[in-house]
């Protein structure tokens, strides 16, 4: 099926209108608007060439996807000159737009005189991509309680299996989805936390979502002396470590650290990076033999400078082939299918990788699990609007910033650049967003905020979700939390801004009109 051809007319007053307002801009008029239907017919040729692709996408995902396709056509240009003249002349100048963005360029094209058919299937409109987002967060995450800010998902410790009453207390403090980590405990654990859960929920008639992430293929270390966990390797700038993937406790190199995922040490390359531990370690490869990398110490950004067992080992300059779902992942599955309402896809990297999921989720589920995809690595980012496409196979799925990972991946200084980009793009696709690792992290733990993860937890309002890890002040982070999203919610609807009445601002109308 093929699409309708939008006509065309000029409208001579609409033109005349803005001569006489912008009498000195009158000659761009033509030249913004060859531009804009410049930008037009690129966007509805990509639709065009993708139509039996979206037709083939879950009905309620078909508008979602034609409005993300329009939208990185147009992240595909530099219109900054563009939008600085439509600025200038009063118009749109397409920013914030991201849920309905031809729709704004229609408006603008119809302020410059262009005319269009009545029944254009691509008015996709404002009300139209807000209704649809909040009815995708809906079906995610539940019923929202308090409408001025972002459901809140927070993470169960394993003592929440035998503490009913402390699960209580999050759910009646705002807890809208609880998380259970399957890299940590057991279904026996994590079955009891999800009656904990259910428990609650019936007993304060609140609604909460039960969330499981799978464990993925987390690289981790192993050291020498397997019966020691205490056993810690000593490092500091300039210090040569050997990694290898089969550990079999060889005492004659002093600083050995094996990994948990086998077949690694080929794939890697020598310059190559390599970070243990959050990447508070960071290494770089000098050589490689068959089953052992030695690397160089860089740099240790940490008090106590030591490699410790079962920490977390990343690759960011490398491109590692490693399945997404482990041995580990599929036998957790049937659990979760059964219990849990949303599954998180840990290291998702590219559409093959979640077909892979939909396709076992097809046999498995026995009731409507949801897709969250963890956007945790380098491939993941680049591969972000396939995914989103992929996705759409889905009546509705989400998107997880998973900025842990990923920080470590990309390197902290792009995580501001990159955390903002993935909710335009998911914006641009109507899929809601978590925001998540270390909100409000210093809070959690020590029961004192920082200035600067205030002002961090307060971007998080431009996602459908948060979540917060665990700790002993989760409560109070939830209060916190909260409180800070009220504030600030008044001000903005996603990243687009709204004027509230500043209370700065009418005091000192007040005092002038005073005086």
């Amino acid at each position: 099926m093929g699409m309708e051809t939008i006509k065309i007319q000029n409208n001579t007053e609409s033109i005349n209108k803005i001569q006489e307002n912008y009498p000195g801009d009158s000659g761009n008029i033509p030249t913004l608007r060859r531009e804009l239907e410049l930008l037009e017919n690129k966007m509805l040729q990509i639709v065009e060439s993708r139509w039996n692709q979206i037709q083939q996408l879950d009905p309620a995902q078909q508008s979602s996807c034609i409005n993300l396709l329009f939208y990185i056509v147009l992240r595909s240009e530099d219109i900054r000159e563009l939008q600085t003249q439509l600025h200038i002349m009063g118009l749109s100048s397409l920013s914030s737009s991201e849920s309905h963005i031809y729709s704004q360029l229609k408006a603008i094209l119809e302020r410059l005189g262009k005319v269009f058919t009545p029944m254009d299937k691509f008015a996709y409109s404002y009300e139209d991509a807000l209704y649809d987002i909040r009815l995708k967060s809906k079906e995610l995450f539940g019923e929202k309680r308090d409408l001025s800010v972002p459901f809140i998902m927070v993470t169960l410790d394993t003592d929440f299996a035998e503490d009913f009453s402390k699960v209580k207390e999050l759910l009646l403090t705002g807890m809208n989805v609880a998380r259970i980590n399957c890299a940590h405990d057991d279904e026996s654990v994590w079955e009891k936390m999800i009656k904990n859960v259910k428990r609650a929920t019936e007993e304060t008639h609140l609604s909460c979502r039960i969330y499981m992430d799978l464990a993925g293929p987390k690289i981790r270390t192993i050291l020498p002396g397997k019966k020691n966990k205490n056993h810690k390797i000593e490092v500091e700038p300039g210090d040569v470590i050997y990694l290898t993937d089969d550990m079999e406790d060889d005492n004659s190199i002093v600083k050995l650290v094996g990994c948990t995922i086998k077949s690694i040490i080929p794939q890697l390359k020598k310059g190559e990076r390599v970070l243990f531990d959050d990447g508070s370690i960071e290494c770089k490869i000098e050589n490689l033999d068959k089953d052992r990398a030695t690397l160089c110490v860089i740099r240790v950004s940490r008090e106590k400078p030591y490699i410790k067992p079962e920490k977390g080992i990343n690759f960011p300059d490398s491109k590692l082939s490693l399945s997404s779902i482990t041995d580990f992942d599929m036998a957790c599955l049937p659990f979760i299918c059964q219990h849990a309402d949303l599954i998180g896809y840990s290291f998702v990297r590219n559409s093959n990788d979640l077909v892979q999921l939909q396709n076992l989720l097809s046999v498995q589920r026995k009731k409507d699990t949801l897709i969250i995809l963890k956007i945790e690595t380098r491939e993941a980012v680049k591969n972000l609007p396939a995914l989103l496409v992929q996705g759409m196979q889905e009546k509705a799925y989400g998107v997880m910033i998973a900025r842990g990972d990923l920080a470590i991946e990309l390197g902290f200084e792009r995580m501001s650049e990159i955390q903002e980009e993935i909710l335009w793009i998911c914006e641009a696709a109507h899929v809601p967003v978590i925001w998540a690792t270390q909100v409000l992290e210093t809070l959690n733990k020590t029961g004192l905020a920082t200035r600067s993860e205030i002002t961090d937890a307060s971007y998080s309002g431009f996602a459908e979700c948060v979540m917060i890890n665990k700790g002993e002040h989760t409560v109070e982070v939830i209060e916190t939390l909260k409180d800070i999203l009220f504030r600030g919610g008044g001000h903005h609807i996603k990243k687009r801004y709204t004027f509230r009445p500043l209370s700065i601002a009418k005091d000192y109308l007040s005092s002038i009109v005073a005086s």
